[in-house]
């Protein structure tokens, strides 16, 4: 008598990666609660251990073969709620009582950070509901590795401000003023790169249709 057939089992939806993704959300929150209270040194606690379960939860599900259609909404929806929702509070830090601007990161930066997250968000939607396939490239996962990078220098520098008097408690270093400089005008590059990199993928899925 021959075995019976069993399919693969199809993962929960409530797997480790969707519960990790899910964790990432209510952390967001938390980090900019704080970011808008003005407790940097918390924040960027909550920075790095939000930016590790981004991390973690991709790792996992392809480790275990735990990729669900929800993990699929639900895990790029957290990530740009993350990493925006970050650089708008951070562009947001009142500039110091010398014009100085502590985080580093100017409001136009931040739109063209938002700016290319809606739009490539918009083609993959669309791309995928035709049925084609548009997976993050590596491309977009070393631009995410440098903003991470870009906001945690960001609120390092801002743990050397003095909120009672609008004055750097002690003076940032040059190379950490000059190091943050370089690191988001590099992130700023890389997310228009990614991006136009996005565009033209979809544009070519577009073609092929």
């Amino acid at each position: 008598m021959s075995e019976p057939i069993t399919s693969p089992a199809t993962p929960s939806v409530l797997n480790v990666p969707n519960q990790l993704t899910m964790a990432r959300i209510v952390l967001s929150l938390a980090l900019f609660f704080f970011l808008v209270a003005g407790w940097y040194k918390t924040a960027l606690v909550l920075f790095v251990i939000t930016a590790g379960t981004d991390w973690l939860d991709g790792y996992w599900a392809r480790k275990y073969a735990q990729i669900t259609q929800l993990g699929r909404v639900m895990d790029p929806f957290a990530d740009k709620l993350f990493i925006c929702g970050t650089f708008v509070l951070l562009s947001a830090v009142p500039r110091l009582a010398d014009g100085t601007l502590p985080s580093g990161i100017p409001a136009w930066m931040t739109v063209v950070v938002v700016g290319r997250e809606l739009l490539v968000t918009s083609l993959r939607a669309f791309v995928e509901q035709q049925g084609g396939d548009f997976s993050a490239k590596w491309i977009g996962k070393w631009k995410m590795g440098l903003q991470c990078l870009a906001a945690i220098w960001s609120m390092v520098q801002l743990t050397y401000v003095d909120q009672a008097t609008d004055a750097w408690r002690s003076a940032p270093s040059t190379w950490m003023t000059q190091g943050l400089t370089a690191v988001v005008w590099a992130m700023v590059a890389l997310t228009l790169y990614s991006g136009v990199s996005y565009v033209r993928a979809a544009a070519g899925r577009f073609q092929e249709s």
